[in-house]
């Protein structure tokens, strides 16, 4: 039987330790779609922050920016971006608060450049992103800017609540840890991404195969009977909300939970 299965990026398909794909995972994946099954990566990235190094692995298809953009096969069949008036309603907001924000859609980020960054998470993802030479345009109030979803830093817990009097009437929130936190558009979610592949090839959910490592995650690996943390998850108590908990990433974690489920 044809399974599918769906690999968050950060902590699962990469290393805990260094960021790198260990060499097990990636050729675990490659012969698992040798064996006629379908491989995704189900990410809160969006599509240009889906790194060629990840592409090159080969993935019969992509989740991105949790579930607002799904490509089957090279073909997009679903992209929900955020209009411009909405995108200045949460600019303000940030400004209004004072927290730091990222904007991100398949084609670009975006920082807000009308003041310095404070938070150390934020400035030390802003020059990544430098390093990287991403695609960062200046100025969001630009009437032709949009997003797909954002990530904000705050400094304390009232500036957080005071933010998301205007968020949450757009976007779901998701903690990180580390006074960050995720925005994605009220109604999806990777779980919505999961259900919209299952649809597209006709595949009945236990086909499909879960694999994370964090709260970004708990959504996809809640919605399948078939789900793996890895063994570096966090917070922990994620392994008590999956069916198999395998090995961390960096001790061939995918290579072993695709052996087990008969992947390979």
């Amino acid at each position: 039987m044809q399974k599918i299965a769906f690999f968050d990026i950060d902590g699962t398909l990469t290393s805990e330790v260094d960021g790198s794909v260990p060499k097990s995972a990636a050729e675990a994946i490659r012969r698992a779609r040798a064996n006629g099954h379908l491989m995704f990566l189900n990410t809160g990235r969006c599509w240009q922050n889906v790194e060629p190094r990840f592409r090159e692995i080969g993935f019969d298809g992509y989740v991105c920016g949790c579930g607002t953009h799904i490509s089957c096969g090279g073909r997009d069949i679903l992209y929900v971006p955020q209009t411009h008036e909405t995108v200045m309603e949460i600019l303000l907001a940030a400004r209004k608060t004072g927290v730091d924000i990222l904007f991100e859609s398949r084609a670009y980020v975006c920082f807000d450049a009308a003041r310095p960054l404070r938070h150390p998470g934020a400035v030390r993802q802003y020059e990544t992103f430098l390093r990287k030479h991403y695609r960062m345009p200046p100025d969001p109030e630009n009437p032709n800017f949009f997003c797909d979803k954002f990530v904000i830093w705050y400094e304390s817990p009232e500036q957080l609540s005071a933010f998301r009097q205007v968020s949450d009437r757009h976007f779901s929130c998701i903690d990180q840890g580390k006074a960050m936190r995720e925005f994605v558009p009220l109604g999806f979610s990777k779980a919505t991404g999961i259900r919209a592949v299952l649809d597209y090839y006709g595949l009945d959910p236990d086909a499909a195969y879960a694999f994370g490592d964090s709260n970004n995650d708990l959504d996809m690996l809640t919605c399948l009977k078939n789900s793996v943390a890895m063994g570096n998850a966090d917070p922990p108590q994620l392994k008590e909300k999956v069916s198999y908990v395998t090995a961390k990433a960096s001790q061939d974690g995918i290579l072993l939970a695709l052996a087990h489920f008969g992947f390979l």
